[in-house]
């Protein structure tokens, strides 16, 4: 997904921010309040944010 509206992006002449990273301190052990949960919702607003700048959905 990032890649795609990356490449749409450069493909328009539009300027996207950085995605989130994905973590790197995740025990595996699925703890209430993951890292990969507030990566996942920080990947939603990037993945919105990019399709409102985008004019696409």
């Amino acid at each position: 997904m990032f890649e795609r509206l990356q490449a749409e992006a450069a493909r328009r002449g539009e300027t996207l921010r950085e995605p989130p990273p994905e973590p790197t301190t995740c025990c595996g052990r699925g703890c209430n309040g993951c890292v990969w949960e507030g990566w996942y919702d920080a990947a939603l607003y990037w993945q919105q944010e990019a399709e409102l700048i985008l004019g696409t959905d």
